[in-house]
């Protein structure tokens, strides 16, 4: 079943002689439970994909659908409604509140929502990550890879539908790197969690389930199932 489609998504900028196609019209699906790695050079589109894929910017023309919902049909106050309940994000700098705490952080989307954690949702997910002795400091008194995992386990907090990953692994060594995509392939399977990660690291992109391709706006290949054009 797919959790996450685009139908012919453009972005264009400009106009006249000064166009640019960011995005040219692009078409894909993401089976629940799938891990994608979309894989392009800088300027390939890859992050203003991203960016649709998360409500975080409007298409000059086309869709996405995020668990059986059409975004764009929403307006500003809906959409980002929505985006807090449906889709975790997990950003290259980990977007971590500093004054806030390890489990505060891990929490905050669940609160904004009005809501109480499930507490033993939480409590295995900081297992999973290995953050049980670390819920009481502060962001700044963490190493990089254990300030991502803060971000995965916020992301996976409210149980959203989809998590958008931006370049998740760009300010770590490659030893957390591969840390920290073993844990996102864990909780991926573990959670059966939908997660879809650009990047620009071939090797990061090997542990995905399928590799997308986009290069100057358009998808041009694609691996291991699913649907592209």
């Amino acid at each position: 079943m797919d959790i996450l489609s685009t139908k012919d998504l453009k972005k264009i900028y400009g106009s006249g002689e000064n166009v640019v196609y960011a995005l040219a019209g692009v078409n894909l699906s993401v089976e629940k439970g799938e891990f994608v790695a979309i894989v392009g050079t800088s300027g390939s589109g890859k992050s203003t994909l991203l960016h649709m894929l998360g409500g975080l910017d409007r298409p000059t023309s086309g869709g996405v659908s995020v668990d059986g919902k059409e975004i764009f049909t929403l307006k500003d106050e809906a959409l980002t409604i929505f985006r807090r309940r449906k889709i975790g994000f997990i950003f290259q700098n980990y977007n971590l509140v500093p004054v806030l705490n390890v489990y505060e952080n891990i929490v905050l989307p669940v609160q904004l929502d009005g809501n109480e954690p499930d507490k033993g949702y939480i409590d295995s997910i900081i297992e999973t990550l290995g953050l049980s002795s670390k819920l009481s400091n502060l962001p700044n008194n963490l190493s990089g890879g254990q300030q991502q995992r803060v971000a995965i386990a916020r992301a996976l907090a409210a149980k959203p539908a989809i998590i958008l990953a931006d370049e998740p692994t760009g300010n770590l060594d490659s030893r957390t790197s591969q840390d920290v995509m073993g844990l996102l392939k864990i909780t991926s399977r573990k959670y059966i969690q939908t997660i879809v990660m650009i990047t620009h690291n071939e090797e990061i992109a090997q542990l995905a389930d399928r590799i997308i391709r986009i290069e100057d706006g358009h998808i041009v290949t694609g691996q291991n199932g699913g649907q592209i054009s």
